[in-house]
C-alpha cells in the first residue's frame, strides 16, 4: 500500500462514524482530478464475501452517459471541514529457529515505522441530491455507451460521486522505516575420527527509508457515492438509502443488486455477513461452519506439484502489500475467465507474472478454452485465489508476523488453532505443540502477537488455554485461520 493510500485510509477509519461506513479513501493521487461532483465511478465487486469492493474512477461524469443533448450542472454546496493531523508509530519484532538433522538456522527481525501526516484544513463538498433528482427526472441512460456496456458485461456497478473531502492548502506526508534482521546458520559435521567440526555463518541486514510526499491543494482524499439501479431501456434510479445497492436489471425483470461471485452463486453486498463476522468475545468454534466449507477448497493445495515453490513466492509477497493486491486481482481475473489465462504484463509486476507462470505449469489448472458464463474455474486455481485473497485481507502487522514464522512453526500454529476450534472448553496445556514453547518463550510471544493482530485473544484460564474473538468487529479471525491453513497445506509433503 502506498504512503498516500495509507494516509487516506487512516483518515477514513477515523471519520467512518460520521459517514456510517460510506466514506471511501482515495488510493492514488492521480485519481483526484477525476473525482469531481457527479463523476462516474465503477464499483467492482469481489470474489469472496470478506473482500471489500474496489472502486475505479472513470473519465466521465453522469451527463456524459445520459441520452439527449440537454446538459445539467450539479448544485454543489461547500463548507469548511476539520483540520486533520496524525502521528503514528509501529514497533515490531520476531524470532524463529529451525533445526533439521545437523543444520540449525536462527532468524531474528525487528522493524519500526513512523508516519506523520498533516492534511491541514479540509473542505467538504456535497451535491444537492434533491436538485439532482429533479435534473434526472425523465432522463435515460445511454445503454449503447461503451462504459455502460463494459460495466454491464462484467456485472459491475455504476455510481456517481455525491460528496468529497479535499485539501485546501499544500500539505505533506512523511514516513520513516527502519528494519533490522540477522541470520545465523550453524552446520555441525562429524569427522572420520569422531571429531566434531562446527561451521558458523552470520549476516545481518539493516534498511532505513525516509519518504516525503507533498500534496497540492484541492486534492481529493475521500468521497462517497450514490449507486445506480439501472433498468432495461435506460431508466435508472439513485440508491438513496443506506444498505441499498445498484446494479443492472436481470432477465427475470428484477433488478439484481451488486454482487460477489462465490461458488458460482451471485451474492449481494447486503448479505448477512454474520457467518464470517462472529459475535464479539466468541470462541473460535463459532467460525467452524464457514471455515470447514472453505477448507475443503484449501485441501487441494497440498496436492499441487509446485506447492513448495508456491509457498516461497507467497511468503515473499507477505512483505509487499502492493504485490499481494496485484496477485489477487490477476487470480480473480483468471477465475472469472474459468481458467483461461490471459497475461496482461502491463498491469502486473514481476512477482505477479512469476506466480501466474508457475501456476500455468500445473496441468489441472490449464484450460484450453471456455468462458466464465459456461464453466467454473479449476478447483485448484480457486484454492490458490482463496488463499491469496485471505492474505490480502489481513492487516500489515499480521503480514509482518507471518513472515517471521518458519514452515514448522506455521504447521504447529495450524495444529494448535484446529485444537482450539475443536472445543468450547479450555485446551489443556499439554496439548500445545512443543515447538511453540521453545526459544525461552519467544515463539509463544510471536503466536500471541500474530493472533492479537487479527482480533483473536489467547488467554490462560484455570483449566488451560482459551482463544476467542476480540472486541472489534470484522472477519479478521476467519481470514487469519484460512491463511494459516492454506500456507500450512503448502508446507505438507514433498513436491
Amino acid at each position: 500500500m502506498s504512503v498516500f493510500s495509507k494516509a487516506t485510509s487512516s483518515f477514513v477509519r477515523q471519520m467512518q462514524g460520521d459517514w456510517d461506513g460510506s466514506l471511501i479513501h482515495v488510493s492514488r493521487p492521480h485519481d483526484s482530478h477525476k473525482l469531481v461532483p457527479l463523476a462516474v465511478v465503477v464499483k467492482r465487486n469481489r470474489y469472496w464475501p470478506w473482500q471489500r469492493p474496489k472502486y475505479q474512477p472513470s473519465d466521465f461524469i453522469l451527463r456524459d452517459l445520459l441520452q439527449g443533448d440537454a446538459a445539467f450542472d450539479p448544485d454543489v454546496t461547500e463548507s469548511p471541514f476539520i483540520s486533520y493531523n496524525e502521528t503514528s508509530r509501529d514497533d515490531k519484532s520476531g524470532h524463529w529457529k529451525a533445526k533439521a538433522d545437523m543444520v540449525q538456522v536462527d532468524v531474528e527481525g525487528e522493524g519500526s515505522s513512523k508516519r506523520k501526516l498533516s492534511f491541514g484544513n479540509l473542505q467538504n463538498q456535497k451535491v444537492t441530491v434533491k436538485r439532482l433528482l429533479e435534473d434526472c427526472r425523465d432522463r435515460k441512460l445511454d445503454m449503447r455507451h461503451s462504459l455502460v456496456q463494459q460495466v454491464q458485461k462484467r456485472n459491475e456497478v455504476l455510481a456517481v460521486l455525491k460528496e468529497r473531502v479535499l485539501t485546501t492548502t499544500p500539505c505533506g506526508i512523511t514516513e520513516t522505516q527502519k528494519k533490522q534482521g540477522s541470520c545465523m546458520g550453524v552446520l555441525n559435521l562429524m569427522g572420520m575420527l569422531g571429531t566434531e567440526i562446527s561451521v558458523q555463518e552470520n549476516f545481518s541486514v539493516n534498511v532505513d527509508r525516509d519518504i516525503s510526499l507533498e500534496i497540492p491543494a484541492q486534492t481529493v482524499i475521500a468521497y462517497s457515492l450514490l449507486e445506480l439501479e439501472i433498468q432495461k431501456g435506460g431508466n435508472f434510479k439513485l440508491c438513496l438509502q443506506p444498505e441499498t445497492f445498484g446494479g443492472f436489471e436481470s432477465d427475470s425483470g428484477t433488478s439484481s443488486p451488486s454482487f460477489d461471485t462465490v461458488d458460482q452463486q451471485r451474492v449481494g453486498n447486503g448479505i448477512d455477513l454474520s457467518r464470517i463476522q462472529p459475535p464479539k468475545r466468541a470462541p473460535l468454534s463459532a467460525l467452524n461452519s464457514e471455515l470447514q466449507k472453505q477448507e475443503e477448497s484449501l485441501c487441494l493445495l497440498a496436492e499441487l506439484p509446485v506447492r513448495r515453490c508456491l509457498f516461497e513466492m507467497l511468503v515473499k509477497s507477505l512483505e509487499d502489500r502492493d504485490t499481494l493486491s496485484l496477485q489477487e486481482q490477476a487470480l480473480a481475473d483468471w477465475c472469472c475467465r474459468a481458467g483461461v489465462l490471459e497475461l496482461q504484463p502491463q498491469s502486473m509486476n514481476a512477482p505477479s507474472c512469476a506466480l501466474l507462470d508457475l501456476l500455468s505449469l500445473v496441468p489441472a489448472i490449464q484450460s484450453e478454452n471456455g468462458s466464465a458464463a459456461e464453466c467454473s474455474p479449476p478447483p485448484q486455481l480457486t484454492a490458490v485465489h482463496l488463499l491469496v485473497s485471505a492474505m490480502e485481507a489481513l492487516p500489515d502487522e499480521t503480514l509482518f508476523q507471518l513472515t517471521l514464522c518458519s514452515p514448522e512453526i506455521l504447521q504447529a500454529i495450524d495444529e494448535f488453532i484446529c485444537q482450539l476450534r475443536g472445543s468450547c472448553q479450555p485446551l489443556p496445556d499439554n496439548s500445545v505443540p512443543a515447538i511453540l514453547l521453545e526459544e525461552d518463550g519467544k515463539t509463544w510471544k510471536l503466536l500471541e502477537q500474530l493472533l492479537r493482530s487479527s482480533n483473536v485473544t489467547l488467554e490462560r484460564v484455570n483449566d488451560g488455554l482459551r482463544a476467542e474473538t476480540g472486541s472489534e468487529e470484522g472477519g479478521l479471525p476467519l481470514v487469519l485461520c484460512l491463511t494459516i491453513r492454506g500456507l500450512s497445506s503448502l508446507c505438507n509433503g514433498d513436491d
